[in-house]
């Protein structure tokens, strides 16, 4: 083996087992806390609060945010998956570790107290940040810093979902990392590395409670490909209001902003309770076969507007786990639709709600590959590849159509940059005018 890509599968190793313990520890946060908070002791049990309870955790959190993000250096404020891929594509330098402690902690209130955001997408910023704890004996080039903050993101996707391979997919797909092999490898250790300390922690299962699938019979593929449609126009329509809030606020300052979005999440959670927090456990029923028709046109919008504000606002947690809300409210919802229309069908809502839930999850990220590889590997079920397919194809082609290439994220990035141009052009000399001060230079 070529000493190079020794050191570095040997380096990948380590940054997934800093990855996946990191990540394992930050969802143990987030877990113990809802233990401890949330009625019953049972985590992710939002929907039993009272509703004046339901509106005080999202405001009390966002607000507590804003006051601490307030007293931080601008810089130190960017978080997430938009900030890993500002760093790595176009800064090429390291992730900043006070960035990643800011991640932590406010990514663990943000989801605690009932904000529509997600674990996963700091847990790929701080898998990703692990490179930075490598000492200073360790010397990296700027290509190898960049190849292992990578490897880091894939264990930490590894771990949240025990998908090593949709970890790897994913840095292709979201991170742009060149398919080499002297590039992949280092990246699978890590992406192994990564699912093993989550097997060990919280056991061979994956994050849901995968249903049994399987298709009726092959005249339900169209509505597969009629289902990816949607889903793709959902996406599109998604990353276009997450864009919109962002320009719309970008002068904002943390408090208002953040203020804003636990406002509009604890509102909508009166009609709506399961948008709050991770909403997995809205998923899982879902899967079940556990959601009227009412309850699913509830929560899919008010799961999307609630996402979608927290996200263009800056909050600090992630968007790939309401993506796969969404998606799965939707399968669910065309589910029951078709048990209405057609009492002879025997599928199960959770094989739609599953298909739902990749597809959305590709056509927000733009990595239709990684989702239907982790549709495999979160159902270990082979027959699901041809609907699969079908559904994550369309759902990518026609939110292309409306929107180009951009994914959530890169829609997200290009609003950062254009206010950094700004900040520059604002902060720059200004010429003088009519010469009255170049005259005062001279005298």
């Amino acid at each position: 083996m070529d000493k190079s890509l020794r050191r570095l599968s040997l380096l990948g190793a380590l940054i997934g087992l800093m990855a996946g313990v990191l990540v394992t520890v930050f969802r143990f946060a987030i877990e113990y806390s809802q233990y401890w908070l949330l009625p019953d002791h049972e985590i992710g049990n939002y929907e039993a609060l009272p509703g004046w309870l339901r509106l005080l955790f999202p405001v009390a959190g966002a607000l507590i945010l804003g006051l601490v993000f307030e007293r931080l250096p601008v810089g130190q404020r960017a978080v997430g998956i938009v900030h890993v891929l500002d760093y790595l594509r176009f800064r090429k330098q390291k992730l900043p570790l006070s960035n990643a402690a800011v991640q932590f902690l406010g990514g663990w209130l943000a989801i605690v107290s009932g904000n529509s955001v997600d674990r996963e997408g700091p847990g790929v910023h701080l898998g990703a940040a692990t490179v930075s704890l490598l000492g200073p004996r360790i010397r990296l080039t700027e290509d190898d810093s960049y190849l292992l903050a990578a490897a880091g993101s894939a264990a930490a996707i590894a771990a949240a979902f025990n998908t090593p391979l949709a970890g790897v997919i994913f840095v292709i797909e979201v991170l742009r990392v060149r398919y080499a092999i002297t590039n992949i490898v280092p990246v699978i250790v890590a992406s192994v590395v990564g699912a093993i300390i989550s097997r060990i922690v919280f056991g061979p299962h994956p994050a849901f409670d995968a249903p049994a699938l399987s298709i009726g019979s092959l005249v339900e593929l169209p509505v597969m490909l009629l289902m990816g449609v949607l889903i793709g126009l959902v996406a599109a329509g998604f990353i276009l209001a997450v864009q919109y809030i962002a320009r719309r606020t970008i002068s904002w300052r943390p408090l208002r902003a953040f203020v804003l979005a636990g406002l509009v999440t604890g509102l909508l959670a009166q009609f709506a309770p399961e948008i709050m927090g991770l909403s997995y456990d809205a998923l899982n029923r879902i899967f079940q076969n556990d959601m009227d028709m009412q309850t699913l046109l509830l929560l899919l919008p008010a799961k999307l507007v609630a996402t979608a504000v927290s996200i263009g606002l800056r909050l600090p947690g992630g968007l790939i786990g309401p993506s796969l809300v969404v998606g799965g409210s939707v399968g669910g919802i065309i589910a029951l639709l078709l048990f209405e229309w057609s009492p002879d069908y025997t599928g199960t809502a959770g094989f739609y709600a599953m298909i739902g839930m990749v597809a959305m999850m590709g056509a927000v990220l733009r990595a239709p590959l990684a989702a239907l590889v982790a549709l495999v590997e979160l159902t270990g079920n082979l027959n699901i590849i041809l609907p699969g397919m079908i559904a994550v194809v369309a759902g990518e082609i026609a939110a292309r159509t409306l929107i180009g290439d951009a994914s959530a994220f890169t829609a997200l990035l290009k609003v950062q940059h254009a206010r950094e141009a700004t900040q520059v052009l604002s902060d720059a000399p200004q010429p003088a005018m009519d010469g009255g001060d170049a005259q005062t230079d001279k005298n």
